[in-house]
């Protein structure tokens, strides 16, 4: 399974999903860049989970400052032991690693540890000119924070009522000690979170509403149930927040790793920052003159974890090729949903050196610009199937010497490889319908 991860970590920069960062430069540890495929991949995942949980009701959207008072992190706990990781340092090369990720031995020197000790995960920067203390902040660490700090403010200019749901996606940093597994375990990551407040005692009963409809949501994606599972974490393993957490976990080429947390937070963020800041974050209910701390459940997806979860669930090596390509070798195809594949289809002119034709093909692709279509001329047309599927393009138009008589295209189906006779004049209405009135 090892070798399948390193198959997709080759094929992710071969074909432009994910790129090593400063790659010109060495690299550097960690951090990755996403090509034209993956950018779109990315972006159409975000997007279809935003989509997702606004029709969910009573849900609206933020997007908080990445830098904040470094009050916030003291108030939250992440500057105390509860946002720490153990670890152990050589003493003969003096490295440090996760407590839990190593034996005895330093794997790189075959030295002898000391013994572990608490490291903050926080990364440090500075405002202004001067780097002292009082210039000292951190980057977020996650992005849940900018939501309680706003909790009043979008609570009177949205005029919301108990329950309803907050929505965020944005970048969060952590100190990493051993960032491992390509992009799922990194010093630089994007979150996908819905913070749901409630009365405390409805919170158990949303909790087990957001889980279900969270499994849902991965299973609408086309990813397997049986790849996918939900560990109830106990209270000595949970975070330093939760009341109750549930892991939901993917089954990598590396084994079960969590993709998303679902939490109950209870009301220790609401009340601790209503504690240090001074300001009162309770709610007041008018019909039943009522005034508490909302519980909060969270829900909280690590994009590059989805992104790789999705990537792996599509990879299909099939041997020996599919009907209809030129070539009969091993092909690969990723078979992702047709909500999120990066492009919709491709058009295709069946040959490239009859003007007529391309000129068709042309006007094709110029009538369907809006939509996420590319061009490509270059090749057979078997060849240029191949490249299509590979990158997971889920039509294929074709225009050929017919097309120029009956003004119609063949698609042909990513998964099916059947072939179908469109209209040209028909082709917008059937994006429309495929793409953007299904799932």
């Amino acid at each position: 399974m090892k070798d399948l991860t390193q198959k997709i970590i080759s094929f992710s920069k071969k074909k432009g999903f994910v790129f090593p960062s400063s790659e010109i430069y060495g690299g550097f540890n960690s951090c990755y860049d996403f090509g034209p495929l993956g950018v779109e991949l990315k972006n159409n995942i975000k997007r279809y989970w935003w989509q997702a949980m606004r029709q969910n009701g009573n849900i609206v959207g933020l997007d908080s400052s990445i830098l904040m008072n470094p009050i916030v992190w003291q108030a939250s706990g992440h500057l105390t032991v509860g946002f720490a990781d153990e670890l152990v340092e050589c003493k003969e090369c003096h490295r440090r690693f996760r407590d839990d990720f190593v034996g005895e031995k330093c794997p790189d020197c075959q030295g002898k540890f000391t013994p572990s000790r608490k490291f903050n995960l926080m990364m440090k920067t500075f405002v202004g000119p001067v780097e002292d203390q009082a210039s000292q902040t951190y980057l977020r660490a996650e992005t849940c924070q900018g939501i309680y700090l706003n909790f009043q403010n979008v609570l009177q200019t949205m005029r919301m009522k108990v329950p309803f749901g907050i929505t965020q996606i944005g970048k969060a940093f952590r100190n990493e000690i051993n960032p491992k597994d390509f992009i799922f375990r990194t010093r630089e990551f994007e979150q996908m979170e819905m913070q749901w407040f409630c009365h405390p005692k409805e919170a158990d009963g949303f909790f087990n509403y957001w889980k279900e409809k969270r499994i849902e949501w991965y299973l609408s994606l086309g990813v397997k149930r049986e790849n996918l599972r939900m560990v109830e974490v106990p209270k000595e393993e949970r975070s330093h927040y939760a009341q109750r957490q549930i892991d939901l976990e993917y089954r990598f080429p590396f084994g079960w790793k969590e993709v998303e947390g679902i939490h109950n937070r209870g009301d220790w963020d609401l009340s601790n920052h209503a504690k240090h800041s001074g300001k009162d974050l309770k709610y007041f209910d008018q019909e039943k003159k009522e005034k508490y701390f909302p519980y909060v459940i969270e829900t909280s997806v690590g994009v590059e974890r989805l992104f790789l979860a999705l990537l792996v669930s599509a990879f299909q090596e099939i041997k020996g090729g599919r009907e209809g390509n030129a070539v009969k070798e091993e092909e690969i195809v990723l078979a992702f949903d047709k909500k999120i594949t990066p492009f919709k289809a491709v058009i295709l002119p069946l040959v490239k050196n009859k003007e007529e034709v391309v000129e068709k093909a042309k006007d094709v692709y110029r009538e369907l610009a809006s939509f996420p279509v590319y061009y490509d001329e270059t090749g057979s047309i078997g060849r240029r199937y191949r490249r299509a599927d590979e990158i997971g393009v889920f039509w294929a138009i074709t225009i050929d010497f017919d097309s120029l008589k009956d003004q119609s295209v063949t698609i042909r189906s990513r998964d099916t490889m059947k072939q179908e006779r469109v209209k040209i004049k028909d082709l917008k209405e059937c994006f429309i319908k495929e793409f953007f009135l299904t799932g």
